[in-house]
């Protein structure tokens, strides 16, 4: 693992372009991502501070705003590192993306418990008590290798006015497939925001 785990994700919730800052145990910047808005086809660009001096990795669907669209990763010299897509209809009630390299699906990322985020995503639909449902339900994530195997989870942590989460490793990752499960989770939270 080239990180130093846990890490930190924190969404901010109210910004007016989404952004995303990744922080390792020792609380320094390793990933920051400020996504454009208004574009038609998705592109983010990931940064290694938050200064945006430095570009590490770019995630471009591969089409027009859709339902079912692929983000395929890249590093900055244009190499595909794999990518990231909704598995369809699945993902309706409960969150499933499968994560590819090249054509094939080598991980996934599912919700731990369905019940779980849709009572976060009712109570934050509450005035006021919305506010607050930040502290009380914590939805987590698990990205695993088949249905056996367990490699990170990713969990939702106590915040008010923005999203907190926490990684884990639960297996060893090579530096390759460490990044793709990060990029998916960066994507996966850009596209789930709006379920809570």
């Amino acid at each position: 693992m080239q990180y130093q785990y846990p890490l930190n994700l924190s969404f901010k919730i109210l910004a007016l372009a989404p952004q995303i800052t990744i922080t390792d145990a020792s609380d320094r910047v390793i990933l920051y991502v400020k996504q454009k808005l208004f574009k038609l086809k998705e592109e983010v660009q990931v940064f290694s501070d938050v200064e945006k001096t430095n570009q590490v990795f770019t995630i471009n669907a591969d089409r027009v705003i859709d339902f079912s669209a692929r983000y395929n990763f890249s590093d900055q010299v244009g190499s595909s590192l794999g990518a990231v897509k909704r598995r369809g209809m699945k993902s309706l009630w409960k969150a499933h993306y499968d994560i590819f390299d090249g054509e094939n699906p080598v991980l996934e990322i599912q919700e731990e418990n369905v019940m779980l985020r849709v009572a976060d995503g009712c109570l934050n639909s509450i005035p006021i008590v919305g506010a607050f449902s930040g502290y009380l339900l914590h939805p987590a994530y698990l990205v695993s290798r088949g249905e056996t195997q367990t490699v990170m989870r990713f969990q939702k942590m106590p915040a008010l006015f923005e999203g907190k989460f926490k990684i884990e490793p639960q297996a060893e990752l090579n530096p390759v497939e460490e990044n793709r499960v990060l990029l998916s989770l960066i994507m996966m939270i850009l596209l789930e925001r709006a379920r809570g």
